[in-house]
């Protein structure tokens, strides 16, 4: 890999940030094209702020580089911000469905995104056995010192998915992963050849207006934003059926709620 010269990086990072901020939207894309051609594998996920501002395709997902650099950065103080801060609250939802709905105990669960460990600790006293994949090191290192996991991995999810053969799991949970992803595909398909029949795979994600005609998109706060229809159709294609799908506030953001969806599916073979 070719040496970044981040100097020159930093330079027109902070510079599109300004840019950005003072509303020129047109030097903002050109100053993130500039970033791109420094560092191409993307750590600070210009091509995601590209998107946010409405220009050029969003791509199928964020850079892996940018995902790691983010979570590796903010592993200190992640449950702080997210839980404190944004108001945070999925895995206790997902638990509380999971009650209400009389499904459970189960014996072996796949935690995607697990970072710290916010949705296998809420979920721990209903799982026998419970996997834990994150691609920030740090984020696993501080849930691996609290010692809910039966084993845990450093790995982008979908390249897990596909490379895992393992025994199959019986509940696989995406809290918060779905933000950084936009086509859908790998991951439910993934998510189908790693499970039992029957298992169940829930998922949180942030939603797209409905008057908005795309599949998914880059939103202002530059997560994916996916439709209510693409996800029913992607999980239908894919062998799940729906059990159910709750609209949420997955977070607090500026103030203001950042409306989603908590969807729990079955697999159907």
């Amino acid at each position: 890999m070719a040496k970044i010269d981040e100097d020159a990086l930093a330079e027109a990072y902070n510079r599109a940030l300004a840019l950005e901020k003072a509303g020129d939207i047109d030097a903002a894309v050109k100053a993130y094209q500039e970033v791109l051609a420094i560092d191409p594998e993307d750590h600070g996920g210009a091509s995601v702020r590209i998107a946010s501002l409405g220009r050029g395709e969003a791509p199928p997902k964020a850079p892996d580089a940018y995902v790691e650099t983010l979570f590796d950065q903010h592993a200190e103080a992640f449950e702080d911000i997210l839980v404190e801060q944004l108001g945070y609250a999925v895995p206790a939802m997902v638990r509380q469905r999971l009650q209400a709905l009389e499904l459970g105990p189960f014996k072996r669960m796949l935690d995607l995104g697990c970072g710290t460990g916010l949705t296998g600790g809420t979920l721990r006293d209903m799982v026998e056995d419970i996997t834990g994949i994150d691609i920030s090191e740090n984020m696993v290192e501080l849930a691996h010192e609290k010692d809910l996991y039966e084993t845990l991995y450093v790995a982008e999810v979908e390249d897990f998915l596909e490379d895992n053969d393992e025994e199959p799991f019986d509940l696989i949970t995406a809290t918060d992963v779905l933000p950084y992803l936009g086509a859908l595909e790998p991951l439910f398909f993934g998510a189908a050849e790693n499970m039992a029949d029957g298992g169940l795979f829930i998922f949180s994600s942030e939603t797209l207006d409905a008057s908005d005609a795309r599949t998914y998109a880059v939103g202002p706060h530059q997560r994916f934003l996916h439709s209510e229809a693409y996800i029913r159709e992607r999980l239908a294609s894919t062998g799940f059926e729906i059990v159910e799908i709750s609209e949420i506030n997955v977070r607090m953001q500026d103030g203001n709620p950042s409306p989603g969806h908590l969807v729990i599916s079955r697999l159907k073979r």
